[in-house]
């Protein structure tokens, strides 16, 4: 650690420390934090010209007590009204997280609302907050690299932030190394951070997590995210012209909602999204020919994941574009028909029980069907525009990796937990927000 003083326009920042095994962007960041200016607008001298975001320290040559010198304007500080009613959103945050239970917010970097959106929905997980916080900052296993080790840490410390926060929280470390891990998010236009799709964000981000939060050491094999998001499909792929016929399984982390003309409901959306045609070559007929794939869940996750595919290229104008068609989606999802015959049937022991105990509130006698849910649901978060969508079951974990106290927990009935949409009919623009229901519903 070294301690500096910074010079900016009238004011002298004394005792600022600087950790010198965190690049420069990380010393930027605090003095955002202490003068309001954005890491990209700062210009701070030191011996040959200006300091540069991953600058080497030892190169710098700093030296205790050392006085820089920092140019650059802070953002505006948008002042509130000075008289006027006072309603439930004016109040101040920490009045308003009492009133409403809800956590902090996060700012807005320019372009980023993908990322918060995303962020905001799988902070509301609490077994990934659980994972992420016994992930160690030395506990990095040989399988993972640096940058993914520095993103599952800026997780973690970022979820932190957001739990023990009443004010809005600038995710600035986590951004800079979700860029540095996936350089397609930091993509320019005319100088500016561009719009980029929350789906990707919400996939490369989950990808990097499973990797991390992953113990291969360990007898039991622990694998946090496909637990809590991966969904095991069992595919038939049936080629009608030569009678060919193969199966497959495969883990994935959402389902799709394919949208067209006849679909106006989520569950309809979710039955195409699980039949697909592919052309592939035909050891049979010498040729490539059109295969018919259709899938059924044969594993499911506690949190279920739905994207809502709005989102297509369009060839007449070589650009992406939007659907904007109404499709409803419930704030609780029966998926039972669509799982396989072995999933069925072990699903129902636990939705048997389940209908008991609602059929004993309701006065009824046991085994009475009853299509409420309590203790065995899954909560479900799905989305608009790139739509998303997770389930969490409310009994309390078991031991991890023991299946049939998971099987024992699910009932294919999941409650909706958290929504992120998109506004704006263009997919490179608009806007993208999180919904995620409070404790107080």
């Amino acid at each position: 650690m070294l301690t500096v003083s910074v010079k900016w326009q009238k004011e002298l920042l004394k005792a600022v420390e600087i950790d010198t095994s965190q690049p420069p962007y990380v010393f930027k960041c605090q003095l955002y934090d202490l003068t309001g200016v954005p890491p990209e607008r700062q210009k701070i001298m030191v011996k040959g010209g200006l300091l540069k975001d991953d600058a080497d320290w030892s190169t710098v040559g700093l030296k205790p007590g050392q006085k820089l010198m920092m140019m650059g304007t802070a953002d505006e500080v948008v002042k509130a009204p000075e008289k006027g009613p006072v309603f439930m959103e004016d109040l101040p945050e920490e009045e308003q997280v009492v009133s409403l239970g809800h956590s902090a917010g996060l700012f807005n970097l320019g372009n980023t609302c993908y990322m918060n959106s995303t962020v905001q929905c799988l902070h509301s997980v609490p077994e990934l907050k659980s994972a992420l916080v016994e992930y160690s900052h030395s506990g990095r296993n040989n399988d993972v690299d640096q940058t993914s080790h520095m993103l599952t840490v800026a997780t973690r410390d970022l979820f932190g932030e957001l739990d023990k926060s009443v004010k809005p929280v600038a995710p600035m470390q986590f951004w800079m190394v979700l860029r540095k891990k996936y350089p397609q998010f930091g993509q320019l236009h005319n100088g500016v951070f561009m719009q980029q799709d929350a789906e990707e964000c919400w996939t490369q981000l989950l990808y990097t997590l499973s990797q991390s939060l992953r113990s291969p050491g360990s007898s039991e094999n622990i694998d946090t995210v496909k637990d809590l998001f991966g969904i095991e499909l069992a595919s038939r792929i049936h080629c009608q012209e030569s009678g060919e016929e193969s199966s497959e399984t495969e883990s994935v982390y959402s389902l799709k909602c394919h949208i067209s003309q006849e679909v106006n409901h989520l569950h309809e959306g979710l039955k195409h999204g699980l039949k697909s045609e592919l052309e592939k070559a035909s050891p049979a007929l010498g040729r490539s020919a059109i295969y018919l794939k259709e899938s059924r869940i044969n594993g499911l996750p506690r949190y279920l994941t739905i994207q809502f595919v709005r989102f297509f290229w369009k060839r007449e104008s070589n650009q992406k574009a939007k659907i904007l068609r109404k499709v409803d989606y419930p704030l609780e999802l029966d998926i039972y028909d669509l799982c396989s015959e072995e999933l069925r049937k072990q699903l129902e022991g636990p939705r048997q029980i389940l209908r008991d105990e609602e059929g004993k509130k309701l006065g009824l006698k046991a085994s009475e069907k009853s299509s409420n849910t309590k203790d065995d649901d899954v909560k479900m978060t799905d989305a608009e525009g790139s739509s998303i969508a997770s389930g969490e079951s409310s009994v309390t974990t078991a031991q991890e990796g023991v299946p049939s106290e998971k099987e024992k927990r699910l009932t294919g009935i999941y409650d909706l937990v958290a929504v992120l949409t998109h506004k704006g009919r263009s997919a490179d623009s608009g806007h993208y927000v999180a919904w995620v229901k409070q404790e107080s519903g």
